[in-house]
């Protein structure tokens, strides 16, 4: 057991060692992983300590989103010896912008307005020009994770009467939210899921719930929530209009039912419209006519 624990405490050793000190006196320190909200700036911390010498030479600084063949470069600048600051190029992404001083080794990198779309793993780099090129990039990278609370993205009826009607319902959040359905009389209604979408979709933090046997004229409550909320959206589906016949109806019945029906949509706007102002949680209403 004691050489067991002396064999795994060299090994760590070993790893943290060769995850923060590079050659000739290159060494870099980043955070493993960072979390951010969505919406908010971000800070990706990263320092470095490199040769005396290099202070007297211009340095170029990037951030990649990725690594290897795949990677895209995010941020690019450049510090000459003797200024200040580490220009970016004309074409820079304004999102983006080096928070640190790389003179004073700090490539700290911040994100503003951070997406889910900007979750995943970046890597920080330095190059000292001159007439030996040198660079220095952290191997193990830092993991982004952007949360944000779920939010219910649309919501509706597919299908025929033939065949019958079917509730969707698509959402997104990160963590990925999770979906219940709320039936006419309250109860809850189990869905079933069409999503999460495959890893690394730019909509992967998107889901779709579907519930079956959606029948006419009722009501039905999309509820999602993850860690960080809940949001709910109601869906009113009224029935499908019955074909009329100008010769075998008097217009008396005509104009009755056009306005039986248009007191039916009234009547369901307005329920609509006092939901929304009475209970903060839904989030949003729809009204949905079928049609044969």
């Amino acid at each position: 057991l004691i050489m067991e624990f002396v064999c795994s405490t060299l090994s760590l050793l070993s790893l943290i060692a060769g995850l923060s000190s590079g050659d000739d006196g290159w060494s870099m320190n980043v955070h493993p992983e960072v979390r951010a909200m969505q919406g908010y700036p971000v800070v990706l911390p990263c320092t470095f300590s490199h040769p005396q010498h290099s202070q007297h030479s211009s340095l170029q600084v990037l951030w990649r989103l990725g690594h290897g063949q795949g990677a895209t470069v995010l941020y690019r600048c450049t510090s000459r010896a003797g200024a200040p600051t580490c220009e970016p190029g004309p074409q820079q992404d304004q999102r983006y912008r080096l928070e640190g001083n790389p003179r004073e080794h700090d490539l700290s990198l911040r994100i503003n307005s951070a997406t889910l779309q900007d979750s995943g793993r970046y890597y920080c780099r330095v190059e000292v020009q001159g007439k030996e090129h040198i660079s220095f990039e952290d191997k193990m990278g830092t993991r982004l994770r952007v949360e944000a609370p779920p939010k219910i993205l649309a919501l509706s009826v597919e299908g025929t009467e033939q065949s019958g009607y079917r509730a969707l319902c698509r959402v997104q959040g990160s963590p990925l939210p999770d979906v219940q359905w709320l039936g006419p009389d309250d109860l809850l209604e189990e869905g079933s899921l069409l999503g999460p979408l495959a890893q690394g979709s730019p909509v992967h933090y998107h889901t779709v719930s579907q519930l079956r046997d959606v029948e006419p004229g009722q009501q039905y409550t999309c509820s999602t929530s993850n860690p960080l909320g809940k949001e709910q959206a109601t869906l009113y589906v009224l029935p499908p209009r019955p074909p009329l016949s100008v010769a075998a109806a008097s217009p008396p019945l005509l104009l009755l039912l056009s306005v039986s029906v248009g007191a039916k949509v009234l009547l369901l706007v307005g329920m609509g419209v006092w939901m929304v102002l009475t209970h903060g949680e839904f989030n949003g209403s729809e009204i949905t006519e079928l049609t044969d």
